[in-house]
């Protein structure tokens, strides 16, 4: 076959819906986030980490995403607005994209998806979040990756360090920002990202609420559907100079129908 037909071929091949192997190395990130990466990826839980990941991919595990520092890559930290905190990846096959809550075009909205857009007041094309990375939106996973089926199976085994190091990292240069973090998982972060906002005259909004799950969208004690999030952090940051982070329409609107009550 001549090198022209294998590149050919190299182009036409789908992008795996999977990952494939352990090279943080090869994986692109925005520049600025490389000093950071570099510093976990040396440590010792980062080396604990890597080792647990070839362990888990010679077995055979089918892990998600594809690309697990795709956050990192789509919104530099230079660029860093709004910051939205996920647990883990999606643990089905296709959904995962390397972005918190975000799934890739043509495949069918996760409940919390939809009470997140219900939320928002829109009525989305698809499920990717992709252009709200390019509008400085961090959509960041506590934990970065998973296995099929197994939700939380990579939990406790070295990302969290990672991406505590990265909220640090954000909370002392991004400013102002705005942290939006729904559920107990993602405001167990608030003390971390407010200390070193503080230690570093940053301005930060820092808003809670229930997850977006249709577990606790609507419970007490504060739902998620009607936290008003996306209107306050938007006027927020249009009132610093920042508008347009988010596209919404009037609050309370209600395009996609009844709220997703049930998974």
């Amino acid at each position: 076959m001549s090198p022209n037909a294998q590149t050919a071929l190299a182009l036409e091949a789908p992008a795996p819906d999977r990952l494939l192997a352990w090279s943080p190395q090869t994986w692109s990130v925005a520049p600025d986030w490389q000093p950071t990466m570099d510093a976990f990826f040396a440590s010792q839980a980062g080396q604990s980490l890597a080792a647990f990941m070839r362990t888990r991919l010679a077995a055979g595990a089918t892990v998600f995403p594809p690309q697990p520092l795709r956050a990192l890559e789509l919104t530099p930290l230079s660029q860093v607005r709004v910051v939205i905190l996920g647990q883990d990846p999606y643990h089905g096959r296709g959904q995962a994209e390397g972005l918190a809550f975000s799934v890739a075009p043509g495949v069918k909205l996760p409940p919390s998806l939809r009470n997140i857009f219900k939320e928002l007041g829109a009525a989305p094309a698809n499920g990717s979040l992709a252009e709200w990375a390019g509008r400085g939106v961090l959509l960041l996973n506590t934990c970065l990756t998973v296995e099929e089926g197994l939700p939380a199976s990579h939990a406790r085994k070295g990302w969290e360090q990672l991406t505590d190091a990265l909220l640090a990292r954000i909370a002392a240069t991004a400013s102002p920002c705005a942290y939006l973090l729904w559920g107990a998982h993602a405001q167990a972060k608030c003390g971390l990202i407010e200390a070193h906002a503080a230690a570093n005259g940053r301005q930060a909004l820092v808003l809670q609420a229930n997850h977006p799950s249709p577990l606790s969208a609507l419970r007490p004690p504060v739902p998620f559907l009607g936290c008003g999030h996306f209107v306050m952090a938007g006027q927020w940051l249009a009132d610093r100079g920042h508008p347009g982070v988010f596209l919404a329409v009037p609050h309370g609107s209600s395009p996609l129908g009844p709220p997703v009550l049930r998974s």
